[in-house]
């Protein structure tokens, strides 16, 4: 009975080997004509007029100032939203408490606002005829078209990344390991490094690749607060923009390969955390299934 079930389940789900081959066809054909021709051409244009111009390009001074700009605003948004994350993910997941669906639609909300919009809210926050703007210059702060604006606006746009992909996780995972600690009197902190930790590490990992992405090529909100000062608020998404907007193609796709190769490094780690936790499942079944 069963193995008839089985067969008819087969049959049923079999297509014609045309079928299989042209919607493999179709998926290479679109990947190839959105994702590796572009990719080819970015490199294609950087290398047009030779390696001596592609390096001239980036070793530029406001190529350099770009790159590092990018990197500490990566440096500093990259644990803020790592410990935001975690927080929130464990008190949704782990607690029930009033607002949580509040909480939940606030870790969304940059996903459905334009990063245009939330480069313009800090502007009528901190800007100089914003709400405390006055104040900030009185006191000879500069938020607004300074490097704490770019980190702001882009802490906003990454921050879903981590608390996203670690909520669903740590919700199926349950609290029973962390309730049989606590009974076994282990502390806050022990609960957290011996058994909360080891279960979402590689889930941690991979919104922390998503986010560090998002964070190093993030344009909109970062074009609206920085200023577009070069060598001073240009990150590298604004120094491309800018650079082609002078028509200087070679050097604008030069730096752009950069975060192509960025990108191109992402998927692969991405890529790598995927197989890795495969791998982990598989073990920790084949481990269930012998006991």
């Amino acid at each position: 009975m069963h193995s008839m079930q089985a067969t008819q389940r087969s049959v049923a789900t079999d297509e014609p080997r045309w079928v299989r081959w042209s919607l493999i066809a179709l998926a290479l054909a679109f990947l190839g004509f959105f994702l590796v021709l572009p990719l080819f051409s970015v490199f294609a244009e950087a290398l047009r007029k030779g390696w001596a111009l592609y390096v001239e390009a980036l070793i530029e001074p406001d190529a350099i100032a770009a790159i590092q700009l990018t990197l500490i605003v990566t440096a500093i948004a990259l644990p803020l939203n790592l410990v935001f994350g975690v927080a929130a993910a464990w008190a949704i997941a782990k607690f029930d408490f009033k607002g949580k669906s509040l909480l939940i639609t606030l870790i969304d909300l940059p996903f459905s606002v334009s990063p245009v919009v939330a480069g313009l809210i800090y502007v009528l926050l901190f800007g100089a005829q914003g709400w405390w703007g006055a104040w900030l210059m009185e006191h000879d702060i500069k938020i607004i078209f300074a490097v704490p604006g770019i980190v702001l606006a882009t802490v906003f746009v990454t921050f879903p990344f981590v608390a996203r992909e670690l909520i669903p996780l740590m919700e199926a995972q349950g609290t029973e390991e962390e309730q049989a600690a606590m009974v076994l009197g282990a502390s806050g902190w022990q609960l957290f490094w011996k058994v909360t930790l080891p279960n979402i590490k590689w889930g941690l990992l991979y919104g922390v690749i998503l986010c560090n992405a998002r964070a190093m090529g993030e344009f909109g909100a970062v074009s609206v607060v920085s200023g577009h000062i070069r060598g001073m608020t240009n990150t590298i998404p604004l120094h491309v923009e800018i650079l082609y907007n002078e028509y200087n193609f070679v050097a604008a796709f030069a730096v752009a390969s950069i975060l192509a190769l960025l990108a191109l490094v992402t998927l692969a780690a991405k890529s790598w955390v995927e197989w890795q936790a495969d791998r982990q499942r598989a073990l920790d079944a084949r481990m269930a299934t012998d006991q």
